[in-house]
């Protein structure tokens, strides 16, 4: 088609042009693939001074070397040829080999089918071809796939047979490294068991949010970062976590008092990183602290003895009124929250029920950084007053998710 040409046609005869492109395309490769295969039986060193076919084509079609020897390795499989002595070797799927000629075959279904017939034993291969290709003519790849695991299921119902060996050890590798930039970067693999189960716990923490804040919009990525996140914090703070260095695992998190006050500044995380005052004044609602009086060269002189600003009764008590996070329309459970001070204990709030709220992590930034205040109401239970923006009447708000206790008549 010129350019007058396409600018006139219709959505029809678009669609064809194409349809007919790609049917050229596809039998160009195929052909493209069966003169590969010839040149290897007749030996490429021979032809043309080289190692190996895949070689040949990565330099006369310019494209990486690992794309070279897929379609290499793709031709052998529809193609029969034979060894420089002459034995022959046969083309595991020729009847496909015959279709992608025809331009009738994407990629992606050839490597499909032939996946499947490089597992069915030879005395079974032709009618296990024809059932693809039938197939094929009218469904995907994807669907061709499934028939193909159907069709070796039923070619061998037992699967393969049970090793009686020691069950082998799980095939697990984690890294976890700090960039420059203060990001991390997690890569792993791990044996199918684990994966399932790890699947499992992000997909539960990875939902989207139905609050009273308006839509979550966090992409996949974002919503399964975010649930790691809370994994590790429901990880921390198990009872059962093993000591480490004779403490329970923890992050220090250093902050002069002036700047957790005020949130300007920096605090040091760890051993490398830092962190905004902010950050650290949103933590610190939650945390142990250790007070230390430091010389002029940042020397510590005197520590005080570490305390929980929520001690263990309190939580409890935290637990049972509010039942989870009290941020209107958030389901998360007590096991996720933090206690958050509604008025600071930096500016003299007090660590008592009447100044705490149970938040989980989303919220509690959420509460520190926008227009959402928190207060305890007359009844004693939390209640928000969302920002201007949401409502100029600033009507407030409750979780009325979570189940409330049994009390007496």
């Amino acid at each position: 088609m010129d350019s007058e040409t396409v600018w006139k046609a219709d959505a029809v005869a678009l669609a064809d042009r194409i349809s007919a492109l790609l049917t050229l395309a596809r039998s160009a490769e195929a052909e493209i693939g069966s003169l590969l295969a010839e040149i290897e039986s007749r030996g490429v060193m021979e032809l043309f001074g080289y190692r190996s076919v895949a070689r040949l084509y990565e330099h006369l079609a310019d494209i990486p070397k690992s794309a070279a020897e897929t379609i290499v390795k793709r031709a052998r499989a529809l193609t029969s040829s034979h060894t420089l002595d002459g034995t022959p070797i046969p083309a595991v799927a020729p009847a496909t080999a015959a279709a992608a000629l025809d331009g009738r075959l994407s990629t992606p279904m050839i490597d499909t089918i032939v996946g499947v017939m490089t597992q069915v034993p030879p005395e079974h291969r032709d009618d296990a071809e024809q059932h693809l290709l039938t197939f094929a003519s009218e469904a995907g790849h994807k669907q061709v796939a499934a028939l193909g695991t159907r069709i070796l299921a039923h070619l061998d119902p037992d699967g393969v047979e049970p090793d009686s060996a020691e069950p082998a050890t799980p095939n697990r590798e984690l890294s976890l490294r700090r960039k420059r930039t203060g990001i991390w970067e997690l890569q792993g693999r791990f044996d199918d068991e684990t994966g399932t189960r790890a699947s499992a716990l992000l997909d539960s923490l990875a939902q989207r949010r139905t609050t009273d804040e308006g839509p979550d919009l966090r992409s996949p990525q974002e919503r399964y970062g975010d649930a790691f996140s809370d994994a590790i914090d429901l990880a921390l703070n198990s009872p059962d976590l093993p000591l480490q260095a004779g403490e329970r695992a923890h992050v220090m998190v250093a902050v002069s008092l002036a700047d957790l006050k005020t949130g300007v500044g920096r605090a040091i995380l760890g051993d490398l990183g830092t962190m905004s005052a902010a950050e650290a004044r949103i933590h610190a609602c939650d945390c142990k602290l250790i007070p230390a009086v430091l010389g002029t060269k940042s020397e510590p002189l005197d520590l005080g003895h570490q305390r929980r600003l929520i001690s263990t009764p309190l939580r409890h008590a935290l637990y049972l009124r509010d039942r989870g996070c009290a941020f209107p329309g958030c389901h998360r459970p007590p096991r996720h929250c933090q206690g958050h001070h509604i008025r600071h204990w930096t500016d003299g709030g007090p660590t008592e029920l009447g100044n705490l709220v149970l938040m989980c992590a989303h919220h509690h930034r959420l509460l520190h950084r926008s227009g959402w205040q928190v207060r305890i109401a007359a009844d004693g239970l939390p209640e928000f007053l969302p920002p201007v923006f949401l409502d100029k009447r600033r009507k407030p708000r409750r979780n009325n998710l979570h189940q409330p206790l049994p009390f007496a008549a």
